[in-house]
């Protein structure tokens, strides 16, 4: 375990709690006031069981972060209820990480992509996803004749089932790159 200070505390981190179980990091943010002590709330899941937890700490206060092995994996396919199966490409290994560690990261998963397995103690425990996928929209509202790229955003669902917002001008069938950190339109891809 190494020691870590709650403002250097990332999401995708694995911390282990005072009570004895390991989190890993959904979001964090920092508040620093005018007067008094800065702090820092972190949004955290149970890995054993799923459940969350939010916890503010001073920004100052020390956390051990567990150690994880994180190892470059070949997302292969979905097993049912058990969970998402993953191959180490080096020596063909593959692991299953269950659905509830995954939660909705799960949704950006596409046969062959390549992924980082968080390994803690040989078990897979979470996923790190390419900061940006490509999707296609498969429902949204008709393009307006004469709209250009404006300030205003109109819904669409994405080929993988998610929502996002979307420029006026963007289509059904057109391809888009989405940020896979919060699910935002980034732009048309260039395929």
């Amino acid at each position: 375990m190494v020691k870590v200070i709650a403002s250097d505390v990332r999401k995708g981190n694995v911390i282990e709690h005072s009570d004895g179980h390991l989190y890993i990091v959904m979001s964090y943010e920092t508040f620093r006031p005018g007067k008094g002590t800065p702090t820092t709330t972190i949004t955290m899941r149970r890995i054993s069981d799923g459940v969350k937890l939010q916890v503010t700490y001073k920004t100052s206060d020390g956390l051990e972060k567990a150690f994880v092995e994180e190892v470059k994996h070949t997302y292969l396919y979905e097993d049912g209820d058990v969970g998402y199966v993953f191959m180490n490409p080096e020596n063909y290994e593959q692991v299953t990480v269950s659905k509830d560690v995954l939660g909705d990261m799960a949704a950006y998963l596409a046969s062959d992509m390549e992924v980082f397995l968080l390994l803690h103690e040989g078990q897979g425990i979470s996923i790190e996803l390419p900061p940006r996928v490509t999707l296609e929209i498969v429902e949204t509202e008709p393009v307006t004749k004469g709209q250009t790229a404006s300030s205003s955003y109109k819904p669409a669902i994405l080929s993988n089932g998610l929502r996002t917002m979307v420029p006026p001008h963007v289509g059904v069938g057109t391809r888009i790159v989405v940020s896979t950190e919060d699910n935002s339109y980034v732009e048309r891809a260039k395929d």
